[in-house]
């Protein structure tokens, strides 16, 4: 049984209505299933609206950000777990 799953989305809502749709209905789909996600931490775009979604469902969610991004205020300070790493390719193992 998947217990977590990883999401990679963007920091934009992308040209189609239906992704931001999309990203919400995937949320509440995981939510619904008891699977918790690991994201990319952000706050802004299909980022921003998969935590939100998630948050308000009452699910969990894992946010893993480089340092560089969250001093830039990228990240999602929100949700109560953002993992700060290094680096992109910390970020992505």
């Amino acid at each position: 049984m998947v217990k977590r799953i990883c999401v990679f989305c963007g920091s934009s809502s992308g040209i189609r209505e239906g992704y931001a749709a999309a990203a919400g209905k995937l949320a509440r789909t995981l939510v619904a299933k008891n699977i918790s996600i690991v994201y990319g931490g952000g706050h802004s775009g299909l980022m921003g609206i998969l935590a939100d979604t998630v948050l308000a469902a009452g699910g969990e969610i894992t946010g893993v950000m480089p340092r560089a991004l969250v001093i830039k205020e990228r990240a999602h300070l929100g949700i109560p777990d953002l993992r700060v790493v290094e680096s992109m390719h910390e970020r992505k193992a």
